[in-house]
């Protein structure tokens, strides 16, 4: 159910580098900010058909100068703690701001409030312990659940419905923790699932399945359903029909407000990582390139967890190659193209992240 963007390298440039562009000191990240607007309109659109409500996942992409490009089509932002709570309320003022953590830190539950308009909790006992402070604040409450859905190949320690799993509440641990404690369906107003990577809505469909089967019969008495991130919506190619169709169906057998948290989705193929070969080696049958950059200082992302990028390098206007190259392979990678920076961990090959934050690209 995974699909990569498949287009070429630079192809919101028109295919190539502009000549203005090898005048910038490097390494360097350029913002090309008709892209990321196209992209906002998209998701503003898709708003605008449909009733949803659709935030910036900060973690995701958190260049705030960009976020006045972005705000006019968007409800608000979407944080991971406390910083970026403040980050969302300070850059996009009077814009919601909702927060999702796997556990909260009581020294900063205080300070979180007079951010979050949305608080979303993890657990059960998260739930207990903060959720009657935050009803009690005016903020909307919610609880992060997991559907036992896995529709993700290939990354299984990332995915949040793989077995033993952190990241959301099962329905027999909700049973449990209600029995318990029968006030806690009280707090609640609303229901929370995170559990895709760059997908197409097709995905979204077969997990909303899972939440109907799981948690149907507690939707009817929430306020709204977050549909999380992970929704490929601006790749050329995701279908938005079906993605309308889903939102639909929650608004119409539930009765709630749908949100979703793109973040990638805001910033795809808005963006580069600027780099200039200083070097290249042979080595046996693999050409190997030096950049002026690397994965561990400029690209640390694709370390954690490693994308399958494309990379385009030129010696003045000449495509010196272009590959597709995963950095969790050592030693692996195209055979032409392999890309090395001069602080290279462990000799891994790397790809090139999507967005920075020194170089505007504008009109």
């Amino acid at each position: 159910m995974n699909q990569r963007d498949m287009r070429p390298p630079f192809a919101a440039l028109g295919g190539t580098i502009p000549p203005e562009l090898e005048k910038l000191p490097t390494p360097c990240y350029l913002l090309d900010e008709d892209a990321l607007t196209r992209n906002a309109e998209i998701l503003g659109g898709l708003a605008q058909r449909t009733g949803c409500k659709v935030l910036l996942a900060q973690k995701a992409f958190s260049n705030y100068d960009c976020y006045p490009l972005l705000a006019p089509h968007l409800a608000g932002t979407e944080a991971s703690g406390l910083f970026e709570a403040r980050l969302g309320a300070e850059e996009m003022p009077g814009k919601e701001v909702h927060v999702f953590c796997a556990a909260y830190r009581a020294d900063e539950m205080d300070e979180l409030v007079q951010y979050a308009d949305h608080i979303v909790f993890n657990s059960p006992a998260q739930l207990a312990k903060f959720g009657p402070a935050a009803k009690a604040a005016g903020k909307s409450v919610g609880l992060r659940i997991n559907p036992e859905c896995s529709t993700q190949d290939g990354h299984a320690i990332y995915d949040p419905c793989a077995p033993g799993s952190r990241l959301g509440t099962t329905r027999a641990q909700w049973n449990a923790a209600v029995a318990a404690n029968p006030a806690l369906p009280n707090l609640l107003d609303g229901l929370h699932f995170h559990t895709l990577c760059e997908q197409d809505s097709d995905a979204l469909a077969t997990t909303l399945d899972a939440v109907a089967q799981k948690f149907g019969d507690l939707l009817p008495r929430m306020q709204w359903l977050n549909f999380g991130g992970g929704h490929h919506i601006t790749r050329p190619g995701y279908d938005i029909a079906m993605l309308e169709r889903c939102i639909t169906r929650a608004q119409q057998d539930w009765g709630v407000t749908v949100y979703l948290e793109p973040g990638e989705a805001c910033a795809l193929n808005a963006g580069f990582l600027l780099s200039r070969v200083l070097d290249v080696v042979q080595n046996g049958d693999t050409t190997i390139a030096i950049l002026d950059a690397s994965a561990a200082c400029h690209m640390p992302d694709v370390l954690e967890m490693p994308p399958a990028a494309v990379c385009r390098s030129r010696t003045g206007r000449k495509a010196l190659h272009r590959a597709p190259c995963r950095a969790d392979l050592p030693g692996r990678g195209c055979h032409r193209g392999l890309r090395r920076g001069r602080r290279s961990q462990r000799g891994r090959s790397a790809g090139v992240r999507r967005y920075g934050n020194l170089y505007h690209l504008q009109k």
